[in-house]
């Protein structure tokens, strides 16, 4: 079997929990494949180096395409004024059996073999606010065709499966419910003090690893931290990372209302490997997201032992089962009570500890590539 996985839109840095799948896909596929099974990518050639150099994949097993050369806007010229996609064209060309859209969109759009869409979730359908009017349109425009087009669909979460079937109509027997993973990183550290300290860190601190997308609900947070102080005469900080979004400036402006200068550290985008060690170092982790189709970071924190309070919607249950405190995302008093009661409960931050290590056993990259497998070789 010859899978082609389109990688056409990859941006290394840019894409958050996608670019995390993407990448554990390609690298734990081949080690779980067959020796008939091989993977080809299809992405832009100025990227080849990210999957070089971050990827493990045997030579015989997959190798990179680069896609044609010519620039984006000849090609959007020739698919406006002709209708002709030559990346499309060239992708239709490539020799695969299966073609992989793992970024929820079939774009370019192939028909002439079958097709496996990865759709990670329907946000907008629910928040519509966070969005602008002109994201809404191409989302309804092409959101809808992709799934209705895909010969199958892999989800991430039964709640993303019910998404589709309820608000899109998708037949459930397309969909398959493909759990992700965490890479084997993620684990319980005995230091993890000498890089935390490199940033600048050295009070107790609660983390959250999220881009400031106004879904993730930093504003709610920073509420919450603000109850914490005044209530409680709470000592330690937040610490923050991810990607800068649209909510930066937003955020940086709530820090300084609610005075909570000496309380929050940001420190933007972190490479993936320093990642361990900040779930190992931190009292908890905070994730008061509003909507996720799975959440990576619930399984990676709870795999390096890290207690989780997260919010109570969506996907988040579903994920976090009984390892972790949920909360009502719409209440910073709810959030600030459960984090106060555990910031000096030794005995149940540990009891929190080892039943998300037990949780998070249950998430692998292994078993989201045999399970991805699974899913293609329904379509020979």
């Amino acid at each position: 079997m010859r899978v082609c996985l389109n990688a056409l839109h990859f941006v290394p840095g840019k894409m958050g929990g996608v670019e995390t799948y993407l990448r554990e896909l390609i690298r734990t596929m081949p080690l779980v494949g067959g020796a008939e099974d091989s993977i080809v990518i299809y992405t832009n050639s100025k990227y080849l180096e990210a999957f070089s150099t971050n990827t493990i994949i045997p030579i015989e097993h997959a190798k990179i395409y680069e896609r044609p050369d010519p620039r984006w806007l000849v090609r959007a010229v020739l698919r406006k004024s002709i209708g002709i996609d030559l990346y499309a064209t060239a992708l239709s060309k490539i020799k695969a059996d299966i073609l992989h859209y793992p970024f929820t969109v079939m774009a370019p759009l192939v028909t002439n073999k079958p097709t496996v869409l990865t759709f990670w979730d329907m946000q907008h359908e629910f928040y519509p606010e966070f969005f602008s009017k002109k994201e809404i349109g191409y989302r309804a425009a092409v959101y809808r065709k992709s799934v209705q087009k895909a010969t199958r669909i892999i989800v991430s979460s039964a709640f993303t499966k019910r998404c589709l079937t309820e608000r899109y109509g998708v037949d459930a027997a397309k969909i398959d419910v493909v759990y992700t993973g965490y890479a084997p990183d993620f684990q319980v550290m005995g230091d993890a003090e000498d890089v935390i300290r490199c940033h600048g860190v050295e009070r107790p601190f609660m983390y959250y690893p999220a881009a400031t997308w106004p879904h993730k609900n930093h504003a709610l947070l920073l509420d919450a931290l603000r109850l914490l102080i005044d209530r409680w005469g709470f000592d330690g900080i937040l610490v923050l990372s991810g990607i800068s979004m649209q909510q930066d400036s937003a955020i940086l402006e709530r820090i300084r209302t609610l005075a909570l200068e000496n309380y929050v550290k940001i420190l933007g985008y972190l490479p993936y490997s320093e990642l361990p060690y900040f779930y190992n170092a931190a009292r908890l982790m905070v994730f008061p997201s509003l909507f996720e189709g799975f959440g990576i970071p619930l399984v990676e924190a709870m795999a390096c032992g890290c207690p989780v309070v997260a919010a109570d919607c969506t996907s988040i249950p579903e994920v976090v089962g009984s390892a972790g405190r949920l909360f009502d995302p719409g209440s910073a008093e709810a959030l600030a009570e459960n984090i106060w009661s555990l910031w000096n409960n030794d005995t149940e931050l540990q009891a929190m500890s080892e039943k998300g290590l037990q949780r998070a056993a249950c998430f692998t990259w292994r078993e989201t590539a045999l399970a991805t497998l699974q899913a293609y070789r329904k379509l020979l």
